[in-house]
Order: structure tokens, then C-alpha cells, then sequence
């Protein structure tokens, strides 16, 4: 309703007067939001990324944990089923694996083995300082680190990888036995196309069980592993079967220093 004020002009209502009251106010449809500035949007990406983060960081520490008792399941495994893809896998023990295929293994990949705690510093800091502007010339890689990337990272090669690479590989042989890293590491190594692990790596090449590899085999399956889809350990190329016959020289040497490996 309309009243009269002192002069005779009309005033305005209760309602409309309340309102009048209160400048700077502005009425908002329930429909509108407030838009997201750059600030708020920068501010969600980091939530997500820091949840992100945390979902890895807690599946590592649990999956490490079940991968103590359960046989584990790499990345590219994974990629391969996603896609319909076939794996050629049989997780056998370690004691199911003829005792050469480890100690080449640990030759050819990383003779420190049973020395260091899952990264071998004093490799790495060699490999740091030898680097040119094109990068590392030879790689660092523990088997520890390539089980951390084969559980739970990609293959690409980046320093963001090899930087998760190290604190992974500290955690699992913190928690594992050195015998319960070469097994798992083993069994999901990959030596083919959709091959993985020692036992189909064993029946594909050589047509025998993981356990009855001979010397000069256990050679040809670990240095076909930095190539794995090129060199064929039952067709070796003369290249292939030089670094095997260098690596069995190299065994006999090694071999007082596989002790970690020994039930």
C-alpha cells in the first residue's frame, strides 16, 4: 500500500520501503552461480591432483603389502587385458625356476644386487655425473626400481618416472626378501609380446619348464630382457649371443655374490 507522507507524497510500502533501506543490495535469481576465476579453477586441478597422488601412494603401500602372499600383476598386464589383449603368464616360486635364470639376471641387470637397499646410490650418482646434455648414456635401473615400474608405473622413459621410481623401490625391499623380489620380479617381466615371467618365457623359447633352464638359456632370456620385443632368446642374433656368452663369463665371477638369492 501507498501512504502519505508530512508533504503529502505518496510513500512507499512496508515491503518497498525495507528494500530501499538496505542500498547496495541486488536481488539473484536461484539460478546463478558465482563463475569460477582462474584462481578457484587452479584450486580444484590441485585438489584433484593431490587426491590423485594420495589414491597411488596408498595403493603402493597396500599393494606391496599383498604382493608379500599374492602373485603380483604388472601395468603392461593390465594394459593388455584392458584391451583384450592375451598374457602369457604362470607364477611359479622361485624355487620352481632353475637357479641360473636369477643369477643371470642379477649379473646382466644389476650385480649390486644383494648389496644395496633397493637403489644403488653409488651407480646412480656415477651414471648423474657421466651424463652429457643428451641425457644418461647407461641407465641405473635396480631391479627393485624396474619391479616398482612394472607394478605401478608406465614404460615411457621421463625423469618424473624415475623419480617415482626411487622411493618405490626403497619401500618394496624394505618389505620384501631379496628372494621374494627376484620371484616377482621374474614372473612379471616381460620377454615377448603378451609374454610375461620366466615359466612362459621357458615354454615359449625352449619348450621346458622354468626349472630345467640350462646356463647358456638363463643367458639368452636375460639379455633379451633390455629388448624384449626384438631379440628372440630361441633365434638369437650374433649380437644376442655375444652379450649371452659374455654375461656366462660373467656369471662365474658373480656368483659368490648371489648369496642373498639362496634358500
Amino acid at each position: 500500500m501507498m501512504g502519505l507522507d508530512s508533504d503529502g507524497a505518496a510513500a512507499p510500502s512496508g515491503e518497498n520501503a525495507g528494500e530501499k533501506s538496505r542500498p547496495g543490495w541486488t536481488l539473484r535469481s536461484e539460478g546463478s552461480r558465482t563463475p569460477l576465476t582462474a584462481s578457484r579453477l587452479l584450486r580444484r586441478f590441485v585438489q584433484i591432483g593431490l587426491g590423485l597422488v594420495l589414491l597411488w601412494v596408498g595403493a603402493v603401500f597396500w599393494l606391496g603389502l599383498m604382493y608379500w602372499v599374492v602373485p603380483p600383476v604388472s601395468t603392461l598386464m593390465l594394459g593388455r587385458w584392458m584391451i583384450l589383449q592375451p598374457v602369457e603368464r604362470d607364477y611359479v616360486s622361485l624355487e620352481e625356476i632353475s637357479p641360473h635364470l636369477p643369477l643371470a639376471v642379477m649379473t646382466s641387470e644389476d650385480s649390486r644386487f644383494c648389496q644395496h637397499g633397493g637403489v644403488d646410490w653409488e651407480v646412480l650418482r656415477d651414471v648423474v655425473e657421466a651424463a652429457d646434455e643428451d641425457g644418461p648414456s647407461r641407465g641405473a635401473s635396480t631391479i627393485p626400481m624396474q619391479t616398482a615400474k612394472n607394478l605401478f608405473l608406465w614404460p615411457s622413459r621421463s625423469y618424473v618416472r624415475k623419480g617415482l621410481e626411487l622411493p618405490v623401490a626403497l619401500y618394496l625391499d624394505l618389505i620384501w626378501s631379496k628372494r621374494r623380489m627376484m620371484e616377482n620380479y621374474l614372473n612379471i617381466a616381460e620377454w615377448g609380446e603378451g609374454v610375461f615371467g620366466a615359466e612362459a618365457a621357458a615354454q615359449r623359447y625352449f619348450r621346458k619348464p622354468a626349472k630345467a633352464l640350462t646356463r647358456r638359456e638363463a643367458a639368452l632370456l636375460a639379455t633379451a630382457l633390455p629388448n624384449p620385443l626384438v631379440r628372440n632368446p630361441a633365434r638369437p642374433t650374433r649380437r644376442h649371443q655375444a652379450l649371452a656368452g659374455r654375461l656366462l663369463a660373467r656369471m662365474e665371477v658373480a656368483a659368490p655374490f648371489s648369496e642373498c638369492l639362496k634358500g
